[in-house]
């Protein structure tokens, strides 16, 4: 049964963020807040534990679509390939913020996660926990939103303890760090020649 563990969003103590960090290390699958909707997550690195969220999910790897959680820019460019100076100043002015930005992947993205996909979605949300774990673990972890399976409409959780009671015998953590949100980040296409707007979410589009 998984653990639920009560983080304070806005002061996150560091012994809890090293906590959830070496069970990402063990290949655990934790749930956690960000400043859209709650997320499965895992270290980028543990293909069974990715393969697992996509189980939970119902839906095969190959066919998933899951985003990369970063904790600042710096790190983007060991992930990604390199962007011009427009894009550049894009994610400067979007990040952190509740949007997805769809960057041309490098090699460093390991083969079973991009499953010959080009690109990924990249994430820096504007919350402390997933960027206080990125930063301890010090390596990306991934997000997949967590939303109720049973409503046609994909009506996200936003309560932790009804999230927890609904996956705990299914991962391994669950962070308690508050209500989420009722809406998914606003994914931008940035691979193009002009930005392009994949969803309209939580995201405003006066960043473009």
């Amino acid at each position: 049964m998984a653990k639920l563990l009560r983080i304070h969003p806005d002061n996150p103590p560091q012994r809890l963020v090293t906590e959830v960090c070496e069970a990402l290390s063990e290949g655990a699958i934790v749930i956690y807040p960000t400043d859209t909707v709650y997320s499965f997550g895992c270290d980028l690195r543990k293909q069974k534990a990715i393969e697992k969220i996509a189980r939970i999910k119902g839906i095969k790897p190959e066919k998933a679509e899951f985003s990369i959680i970063f904790d600042d820019l710096s790190r983007l460019s060991a992930f990604t390939k390199a962007v011009d100076n427009r894009t550049y100043k894009l994610l400067r002015r979007a990040l952190p913020g509740p949007y997805t930005m769809i960057l041309e992947a490098s090699n460093a993205i390991p083969r079973f996660f991009k499953y010959n996909k080009k690109t990924i979605g990249i994430r820096i949300p504007d919350h402390k926990i997933p960027r206080s774990i990125v930063s301890t673990l010090d390596f990306p972890i991934i997000a997949s939103s967590v939303h109720d399976p049973e409503d046609p409409i994909q009506e996200y959780f936003t309560d932790p303890e009804l999230i927890y009671e609904r996956y705990k015998n299914e991962v391994d953590l669950v962070i308690d760090g508050g209500i989420g949100q009722l809406y998914a980040s606003t994914v931008i296409d940035l691979t193009g020649d002009e930005p392009l707007v994949v969803r309209e979410g939580i995201g405003v589009l006066d960043v473009l």
